[in-house]
């Protein structure tokens, strides 16, 4: 139950992320309560998940999935750039996540 909480908290990073964009700087009313929201949901998860789980392997997860996951929402979404760099260093974050969750002793 944990890894389902911290990987919906993750999931929700990304989505208020994108929030936080599409809120100007705060200067748009419901992008700017939907972004409070989906923080809340996501902070929340986190801390159940981090019951039961070492707080390093759990925070960097969390981060993990949100630092990607809003890599991908950009390019895909925002139109931003892919370079090269780019995409192998999101690679290097996923290959941080996956080797975080193999040393995981849950």
């Amino acid at each position: 139950m944990a890894w389902i909480c911290l990987v919906i908290a993750g999931m929700l990073e990304v989505a208020w992320a994108y929030s936080m964009k599409l809120s100007e700087g705060f200067s748009r009313p419901w992008p700017t309560v939907l972004t409070l929201v989906l923080m809340i949901a996501s902070f929340g998860l986190l801390s159940i998940s981090m019951r039961s789980l070492p707080l390093g392997t759990a925070y960097t997860i969390w981060t993990g999935i949100g630092a990607v996951g809003a890599f991908v929402v950009g390019i895909a979404v925002l139109g931003e750039q892919a370079s090269l760099m780019r995409i192998a260093a999101g690679g290097l974050i996923v290959c941080g996540i996956v080797l975080m969750k193999l040393s995981s002793p849950h």
